[in-house]
């Protein structure tokens, strides 16, 4: 089985990342794998350690992308494909899926297997759209796979008010929930081996992608601006009976009902 992971490195969310100027302070700022990204990686791991194969990682982003590629190769992939990208503040969704598009036409694979969305934009576009360029079946949104087999994979999507049972014909593109799983950490054999693994490195133009096909021109939505959210008031705590705390937060909700009238 030979599945294809691309993954996204992005700021880390635990940090306190600071917005100015209706952009973000890069100033401080750490890089990690996408939580989602994680998730799929396990996932790809778990399946090729029962079948047999091999786990390949992909990424789009500047040289600093390969510390992502590093990590995802120490947690156990086999190989990597860094394609060399500076212009990701100006790319969308859009445009990344015809940059892997063109990595990944004429390559072997059985499986994509991607995080549902980046925890940057949130968006969740670039999987499907990938699936929709490469004209491949695709599921979005998993919660739990089984029946794996060269062929076809069974899948489970978490639906409003049921769970959808789903077979699909390989290849194909899967994007994950961050709750399939718990991602395995690095051990210090797997940094080590990391650090031998092969990695590809790939210019835009090796590939046919063009400068109106990249970056801005190559983009269907444009970002704007950034805005920091403001902050939650922080919270009242009631102490006391049931009685006591379901009559207090009674009077506070009347109160502010009042006030907001």
């Amino acid at each position: 089985m030979e599945i294809i992971v691309p993954i996204k490195q992005v700021p880390d969310v635990a940090l306190n990342i600071k917005v100015k100027d209706g952009d973000v302070v890069e100033e401080g700022l750490s890089y990690v794998i996408s939580s989602w990204d994680e998730t799929a990686l396990e996932a790809a791991l778990q399946i090729t350690e029962d079948l047999g194969g091999e786990v390949t990682l992909l990424t789009i982003g500047p040289d600093k992308a390969v510390e992502s590629l590093r990590k995802g190769l120490a947690m156990g992939a086999h190989k990597a494909i860094h394609v060399k990208y500076d212009d990701a503040k100006q790319t969308d969704s859009f445009a990344y899926a015809k940059i892997l598009q063109k990595v990944l036409e004429g390559r072997e694979y059985d499986l994509i297997l991607a995080g549902k969305q980046a925890q940057d934009t949130d968006a969740g576009l670039t999987a499907p759209m990938l699936a929709e360029f490469l004209g491949l079946p695709q599921v979005t949104n998993i919660i739990r796979f089984s029946d794996v087999s060269e062929q076809n994979i069974t899948l489970y999507r978490k639906g409003d008010h049921a769970t959808e049972v789903l077979e699909m014909e390989l290849p194909g593109v899967v994007t994950v929930n961050d709750s399939l799983n718990e991602p395995r950490l690095a051990s210090m054999r797997g940094i080590m081996m990391a650090k031998k693994k092969p990695l590809e490195e790939i210019e835009l133009d090796a590939i046919g992608v063009s400068a109106d096909m990249s970056g801005a021109q190559g983009s269907m939505t444009e970002t704007l601006q950034l805005d920091k959210p403001e902050s939650r008031k922080e919270g009242k705590c009631f102490e006391g009976d049931e009685a006591d705390t379901v009559k207090q937060a009674m009077e506070l909700l009347v109160s502010e009902a009042k006030f907001l009238a």
